[in-house]
This record gives structure tokens, sequence and C-alpha cells, in this order.
């Protein structure tokens, strides 16, 4: 026989946890290195990517 195991509901607190600040316009944004060139602009851009949502935003230089 397999053993049992106890599983519980994740809180409100756990189940959300992050998103609501990415929500109200805090993200936490980290240099992306993958994209450094834009193709069609023909420039150096550095994207930012929340580590919480995943939303991009660019800045060219």
């Amino acid at each position: 026989m397999a053993d049992i195991l106890p599983f519980r509901k994740p809180s409100l607190q756990e189940k959300h946890k992050g998103k609501t600040l990415c929500r109200h316009g805090h993200h936490k944004w980290e240099v992306d290195k993958a994209k450094q060139f834009d193709v069609k602009q023909g420039k150096l851009v550095t994207v930012y990517r929340c580590v919480r949502c995943g939303q991009q935003k660019v800045k060219a230089h």
C-alpha cells in the first residue's frame, strides 16, 4: 500500500503572492540579456522583464 499524504488548500496569501504588487504598477525589473539588439530599428535596446509577472519593458539607447 502507498503512503497517504495530507494535502491542504493553499491560503489566499500564498496563492496571490507577488501578483498584487505588479497589478498596482510596482514591478521588479531585471535586465533580460538574451535580446540586446532590435532588428527593425537597428539600435541597441535594453529589455527589462518583471521577475514576478513576466511583463516586458523596452528602452532604446
